[in-house]
C-alpha cells in the first residue's frame, strides 16, 4: 500500500482567494499548478485531501465536487487528517524544536497569499 500525502483543501489545491463564503461555497479557482502536482504525486504516494468544510452538512459533497469540476482526482476527501507521511496545509507552520521561539514565528506567519 502506498504511502500517504495529505493536502489541505483550501488555499493548497482551491485558490482560497474569495475568502470564506460558506461549507458548500467554492467561488475560486485551483491554485495555478496543482492539477499536474497531485497527477504526479499520486504516481508515488496516494493522496488524501482533508477540509474543516467537511466536519458540516454539505462540505463533503461541496468539496469533491469542486475537484470533479476541475478534474481534479485524489484517492480520498476527508474531514480529519489520517496517518501520513506528510500534511501540506497552508495555514502551518513546521515545528522545529525551537520552542522558545514558537510565539515568534506564529505572530511572522503569513499565508502565500498575503505575502
Amino acid at each position: 500500500m502506498a504511502k500517504t500525502v495529505v493536502l489541505d483543501f483550501d488555499g493548497v489545491i482551491h485558490s482560497y482567494t474569495s475568502g470564506w463564503k460558506g461549507v458548500d461555497v467554492i467561488p475560486d479557482p485551483p491554485v495555478d499548478g496543482i492539477q499536474e502536482a497531485i497527477k504526479e504525486i499520486r504516481k508515488y504516494y496516494k493522496v488524501v485531501v482533508v477540509s474543516t468544510r467537511c466536519f458540516q452538512e454539505g462540505g463533503l459533497e461541496a468539496v469533491r465536487n469542486w475537484l470533479d469540476k476541475y478534474g481534479i482526482t485524489v484517492d480520498e476527501v476527508l474531514a480529519h487528517k489520517p496517518p501520513a507521511i506528510v500534511y501540506v496545509d497552508d495555514r502551518a507552520l513546521t515545528f522545529d524544536g525551537d520552542a522558545p521561539g514558537l510565539l515568534r514565528k506564529i505572530r511572522r506567519f503569513k499565508t502565500w497569499q498575503g505575502r
